[in-house]
């Protein structure tokens, strides 16, 4: 075991491709031009002396401590912020430059305590630079002014300030800081949050959180740059405090959002003392949030089930079992339905929680073992209409750039996505760049952060109806072509012309101007013409895109027509472009990557492709049934008609996440066979008959892939507590029906993955152990990856354009229910809560909230903090009200990470035409007081209370 350690050079990178050569002690040193000598040096191996600067942020120049001379010119400058130049002679350890360091070190060192924590534990800065510069005594003691002791001279010191532990995950002690400004910079530059300032001057300067608020209850949104920014004890992590400093790292990939943010984890023994961005991670580039920095917790809580468990009837309580008693049950069971019911009486789910080897091997166990395709994922509720509308126009189901590429951007639009909370990461590299310049079209029916943030503002906001994008996309389209706006020769090159031709003539029709769709969407003609012509001709512009696109009726046609804009603008295979879906979990590309859907062999190949299937057949051998399989709301349907009785449901919560809350349960509850393989008991565990533990993203080796293609790796830090990884235990139930694995390792199983699938050809975990990461297309033609996709043609051959007719969606409103309610995510809370609810996250979101307008709210009788009653044609639940301005009149929203809430109860089952989508986004309610739970919510309460009984197994003698 070691410990990855990363060069912090001071500076940031110059990107100038011309370069310059200088000296430094003695060493000639090439670097690019507007390199900092501080930089140049570190490049050279000399490491000059420093606490205000960090590689992360812009040069500072206020610590003082690295100073340097240079021959020939006066003084001594900082090294930070002195840029190099050719034939530039620069010394770093003269007599005089040390005896300046030293004196300004004593300075500092006068003022910070003798018995810092953070010093004795070796994680202080300040204590190795005051070793580095050679300092030995401080001259001046620490009697007289300070900043350190509560009491001075036997009053109280009014410069002390006690340290502030509001923030669940680090504290903030102001004895400890140097005001170096490190913290503020990392907030604004990293974050772009700007929720930390230097307040008072002098003496009396001092780090505050807003205008001195707790921490806990700023701006700031925990994600750690400014603690992972402190040269001092300043601002330390609690885990740290309360542990011990970590003993050994390894490198792995964060399990929440489709960001897929690298992180080193930090560990004693087995034990995770930190999560620690890293720098070198090509998705995040050193940030984090939260949720990946912080929110760990959960994988050591106490709810989480570590033994098998099986149950005849799911009144009854749960027994403990060993691995494997529950696994022949399974195994005897999925075979006796089979032998009653036909081959295709049951099924399995993937997860995209899981790595893709584990969701590879799922999808193999279905259709090896089960004999036939009834196998579907997550994507399905999600980003499937991303998978159908981006094939057809493009020819592969996946986003086209890096992440790197927004910082090319000059005009961003995004749709239905809400960034800055479901891709916090993301989110802080976009603000960068619109910080920089580059113009926002955000097309949404709430007021997200990014409308108007602290120094970003949108240059246009298009709030929408909620169901009308399609009507939107076109109307933009409209005015393009009318306009005479389009790219035609990258159309007559890129694309095919008849198709353009023929979706040209449909744009222009008279239902598809902006003025005819204001009627339908509400949003002013004049807006939308606006934002047309900022996209096409405001230079690279891209799209990014959420579930507020996908999760319609017509989320399909969505995905297609914000294609069409891409491709009639010629903003396609470039960076700095491109269509880009922000996925919601952690391995939802993976999991479709992986041939997850009933449709599809890995690699989105059909499985009626007889070449296809042989390749699969020569080495599982077995005959692969050629006929899709049922999709998840299939299975359901089906379940309840009597026809399907079993289901290995994989690190998915369907009964919270899934549409139709009521339809989940009735389709679970007529099964003879329910197989639930997660960490804790989930809501849809309350209808299950057989309970498999599973393990952690820190349990387990493998790979994820994030929203932008990117194949990380995941490296286990600690063994599975349930006694197997994910994969060993679906491996194990394979075995159980009779099938011969012998995976000893996942890397075996990528290497059959890339064996079967021309995306994946080239990936190996030696290559992504010397690389890092790639991104697919990863083969002959791309041993490195692809960064861009599209770049000199599409996959498909020529981009297709396709009519995207508006279908208003059958959810209308009508006097029984007015309003139109849609969904969506918060900062802290991720998906259906599993993990983020098991930890200190819950501090910022406790519940679910309904979001309503103050005019509708004063209608209806109903204050900021009320209980209102959420009803619609499927159902209805309680949750409490949030008075706000963020929706528009006619509009509420909710979150719905919450069980309690069971905002899925009120969803119908409305869904996309080509991908069965749910239609979560609109939804026709009513909201009135209420005084608390339903009566369906104290049922199910009850259910799920009795439900999770555990008869625990007798200790073996």
């Amino acid at each position: 075991m070691c410990f990855v350690n990363e060069i912090d050079y001071g500076t940031p990178a110059s990107r100038s491709d011309k370069t310059v050569t200088l000296t430094i002690d003695g060493k000639d040193v090439t670097v690019p031009e507007g390199t900092s000598i501080m930089r140049a040096a570190r490049m050279a191996g000399i490491e000059v002396p420093k606490l205000c600067a960090n590689d992360m942020v812009k040069a500072f120049g206020s610590c003082r401590l690295c100073l340097v001379e240079i021959e020939g010119r006066a003084g001594t400058p900082a090294s930070c912020t002195t840029p190099v130049a050719e034939g530039l002679k620069v010394s770093t350890q003269t007599e005089r430059v040390q005896a300046i360091r030293r004196g300004i070190m004593e300075l500092y060192m006068s003022d910070h305590p003798e018995d810092c924590p953070a010093c004795a534990a070796g994680d202080c800065e300040m204590a190795r630079m005051a070793e580095t510069v050679g300092l030995k005594e401080i001259r001046y003691g620490r009697e007289g002014e300070n900043h350190i002791w509560p009491a001075h001279d036997g009053a109280a010191n009014p410069h002390f300030l006690e340290p502030d532990l509001s923030n669940p995950y680090f504290a903030y002690d102001p004895s400890q800081c140097i005001v170096c400004s490190l913290c503020v910079r990392a907030c604004e530059e990293v974050q772009g949050t700007f929720a930390l300032t230097v307040e008072g001057r002098g003496f009396e300067s001092r780090i505050s959180a807003g205008m001195n608020e707790p921490f806990l209850e700023s701006e700031c949104v925990s994600c750690g740059a400014c603690v992972q920014a402190c040269p001092t004890g300043a601002l330390r992590e609690k885990s740290v405090i309360e542990l011990g400093m970590p003993e050994w790292s390894t490198v792995t990939t964060c399990a929440y959002c489709g960001v897929g943010c690298s992180f080193k984890a930090e560990m004693k023994g087995e034990q995770v003392v930190r999560m620690v961005p890293y720098k070198e991670g090509k998705a995040n580039r050193g940030h984090s949030c939260v949720k990946g920095r912080f929110a760990y917790g959960y994988a050591t809580h106490k709810d989480r089930i570590l033994n098998p468990m099986i149950r005849e009837k799911i009144t009854d309580p749960w027994r403990e079992v060993t691995w494997e008693e529950a696994l022949a049950h399974v195994a005897k069971e999925f075979r006796r339905i089979q032998y009653q019911y036909g081959r295709g009486a049951i099924g399995g789910i993937t997860s995209s929680r899981c790595t893709n080897e584990e969701t590879y091997l799922v999808q193999k166990l279905v259709r090896q073992g089960f004999g036939n395709n009834n196998v579907d994922t997550c994507a399905r509720v999600c980003h499937s209409p991303t998978g159908y509308g981006l094939k057809t126009t493009f020819g592969t189901s996946a986003g086209t750039q890096d992440f790197d590429s927004v910082e090319h951007a000059d005009v961003v639009m995004l749709i239905g996505a809400n960034p800055t909370d479901a891709h916090p990461v993301f989110a802080s590299r976009m603000k960068k760049r619109l910080r920089e310049g580059a113009k926002l079209i955000v097309i949404d029916p709430r007021r997200i952060d990014l409308v108007r943030t602290p120094h970003v503002e949108a240059a246009y906001h298009l709030p929408l109806r909620p169901g009308t994008n399609v009507a939107v996309l076109t109307a933009l389209a409209h005015v393009i072509v009318s306009e005479g706006l389009v790219d035609e020769a990258f159309v007559r090159e890129r694309c095919e012309w008849d198709a353009f031709e023929d979706w040209a003539e449909f744009v222009l029709q008279p239902e598809n101007s902006p003025e005819a769709v204001e009627k339908v969407s509400g949003v002013p003609a004049e807006t939308i013409r606006a934002a047309a012509r900022l996209y096409a001709t405001g230079g690279n512009a891209a799209i990014y895109y959420g579930l507020g696109v996908t999760e319609h009726s017509q989320g399909s046609t969505a995905v297609m027509a914000i294609a069409n804009l891409a491709m009639a603008t010629g903003n396609i295979g470039r960076p700095g472009v491109g269509v880009n879906p922000l996925r919601g979990q952690n391995n939802v590309q993976g999991s479709c990557d992986m041939g997850s859907f009933p449709h599809e062999l890995p690699g989105y190949r059909h499985i009626s492709d007889e070449a296809t299937r042989a390749i699969y057949e020569k080495i599982w051998g077995v005959k692969l049934d050629e006929e899709p399989g049922l999709r998840i709301n299939n299975m359901l349907d089906a379940a309840v008609e009597g026809s399907f009785k079993g289901i290995y449901i994989q690190g998915e919560d369907i009964l919270q996440s899934d549409p139709n809350t009521r339809h989940v349960a009735e389709g679970l509850a007529a099964m003879e066979c329910v197989v639930v393989h997660d960490l804790f008991l989930n809501e849809t565990a309350n209808y299950a008959h057989v309970f498999l533990p599973g393990s952690t993203f820190l349990e387990k080796d493998g790979t994820f892939i994030n929203a932008e293609r990117r194949i990380n790796r995941v490296r286990k830090v600690m063994e599975p507590k349930s006694r197997y990884a994910d994969w060993e235990a679906t491996q194990e139930l394979a075995r159980a029906l009779g099938l011969n694995w012998n995976y000893k390792h996942p890397s075996e199983i990528m290497d059959e993955i890339a064996a079967t699938t021309p995306t994946f050809a080239g990936v190996s975990y030696d290559l992504l152990e010397r690389e890092g990461s790639v991104q697919w297309p990863c083969n002959e033609k791309a041993p490195l990856g692809t960064p861009v996709m599209h770049v000199d043609g599409f996959v498909r051959g020529k981009g297709k354009f396709v009519r995207t007719a508006y279908v208003a969606t059958d959810e209308k409103t009508g006097p029984r229910f007015p309003l139109l309610l849609t969904t969506g995510r918060i900062l802290t809370q991720y998906n259906v809560g599993a993990q983020t609810r098991r930890t200190d996250n819950v501090v910022w979101h406790a519940e679910d909230r309904l979001e309503i307008h103050p005019f509708d709210a004063e209608n209806r009788g109903i204050r900021d903090g009320d209980w209102v009653k959420l009803a619609s044609r499927a159902g209805e639940t309680t949750l409490r009200a949030k008075v706000t301005n963020r929706v528009a009149p006619g509009v509420v929203y909710t979150t719905f990470h919450h069980p309690d809430t069971q905002a899925n109860v009120v969803t119908t089952e409305y869904a996309d035409w080509a991908t069965s989508c749910p239609e979560y986004k609109v939804t026709a309610v009513q909201v009135s007081p209420s005084n608390g739970p339903t009566e369906w919510q104290r049922d199910y309460r009850e259910h799920a209370q009795k439900s999770r009984r555990v008869v625990h197994a007798e200790p073996a003698e």
